[in-house]
């Protein structure tokens, strides 16, 4: 058992820091911007609230994170009121947030000035994967660090893997990313040309699913998407917060994206037409 915090409650945190209290057995300290969802958290699990991110962390042995960009991050883990100020020397952030790899390496840096660990550590699998406790784990950081750590995730992860130094689990999911546009609006192509044809969709998909075309998009989407359904997943908003992070990566790091570059575009008239908080597989909508 662990002495934990975890920063943010949003439809990821909520339920991962639920796995820290009932899966993993750990004492769990929870803060989130909004009191309110903190307070239902500790309703719900029986675990502590804290007013600040700092007050949260102080007397950890490991304090997670899971907010929305790098200045959600820095808010949490700099200055005064920010996390760092109230961790002790040997303890362990874990930072889940999908962010930038120059910010992964920036708190690597403030973090080893104060003796505190850092792991960057950025997910996959969505909300029912969080709910679940079924998570994918791309992480960055020290081995020994990494390697405390990766126990105490385990609670809500069936898979959790050290990638290189710093900043390299971001790299990692910026690279889920791009292979995830990709499928999504080749599937969303491929039902609207069966819908198209006059093709039965379900048979169809039935079928190519059991051969190369398989995907976890196609077992999990087509059949929303056929049915122009999108409450289901990752929201339109976050996934093109997600793709301007791999874009900017490739800027400086002079790999060519031309498919995901594309599908970025394709995500703002999907935001145009009022989806904004539809889930990815809205990609189809625009080709109707």
């Amino acid at each position: 058992m662990a002495r934990t915090a975890f920063l943010g409650l949003g439809v990821m945190g909520y339920p991962m820091a639920g796995h820290l209290k009932t899966k993993g057995g750990h004492e769990v300290t929870v803060y989130n911007r909004t009191a309110a969802k903190a307070a239902a958290w500790v309703a719900q699990f029986k675990g502590v609230e804290a007013s600040t991110p700092r007050e949260a962390a102080t007397g950890q042995d490991f304090v997670f994170a899971c907010v929305g960009n790098d200045d959600d991050l820095r808010q949490v883990t700099l200055g005064p009121n920010g996390a760092f100020a109230g961790m002790s020397k040997g303890s362990v952030f874990v930072d889940h947030t999908t962010a930038s790899a120059d910010v992964a390496r920036e708190l690597k840096s403030a973090a080893d000035a104060l003796g505190i660990g850092f792991v960057d550590a950025p997910v996959s699998g969505g909300q029912a994967g969080a709910e679940n406790g079924v998570l994918t784990v791309m992480c960055g950081g020290d081995p020994a660090i990494y390697a405390r750590a990766e126990p105490v995730i385990a609670a809500y992860a069936r898979a959790c893997r050290l990638m290189g130094p710093a900043g390299s689990g971001q790299l990692a999911k910026m690279v889920n990313q791009i292979c995830i546009a990709g499928l999504v609006q080749g599937l969303a192509e491929g039902v609207h040309f069966a819908k198209s044809a006059g093709l039965d969709v379900n048979a169809v998909i039935e079928t190519i699913s059991k051969g190369a075309a398989q995907s976890w998009q196609m077992e999990n989407r087509y059949k929303t998407m056929d049915a122009g359904q999108f409450d289901f997943g990752f929201a339109v908003d976050w996934m093109r917060k997600d793709l301007s992070i791999c874009l900017a990566e490739a800027r400086r790091n002079g790999a060519q994206l031309p498919v995901t570059a594309l599908v970025d575009q394709f995500y703002a008239e999907v935001q145009k037409m009022g989806g904004a908080r539809w889930d990815t597989s809205s990609l189809i909508a625009r080709l109707k």
